[in-house]
């Protein structure tokens, strides 16, 4: 599957994510680094390529998920990988 890469600011994130979560720094560090995502749909946003997911040798290694509220859209889940990495972000009000 050929998978179309896009620009993405995550500032509106960090911020939710400094007010709710701020003891999970490390997950606050990384959604520093989700600046290009694949836009699965309008209610989901890849930022790690998730082929063959938890599989040896993927990038995608699931480990929890995290629900953040925002204002403008809702209840938001991070899927949150192996090592505290954003694999993705999904707008349940989009559903």
């Amino acid at each position: 599957m050929k998978v179309k890469w896009e620009t993405y600011n995550p500032e509106w994130i960090i911020e939710i994510a400094k007010e709710q979560i701020p003891e999970e720094i490390k997950i606050i560090e990384n959604l520093k680094h989700c600046v290009k995502c694949f836009k699965e749909s309008k209610a989901y946003y890849y930022f790690v390529y998730s082929d063959n997911p938890n599989e040896p040798n993927s990038d995608w290694q699931f480990d929890e998920n995290i629900i953040l509220h925002s204002k403008k859209n809702g209840e938001i889940v991070l899927d949150i990988l192996k090592g505290k990495k954003i694999g993705g972000i999904e707008f349940l009000n989009r559903i």
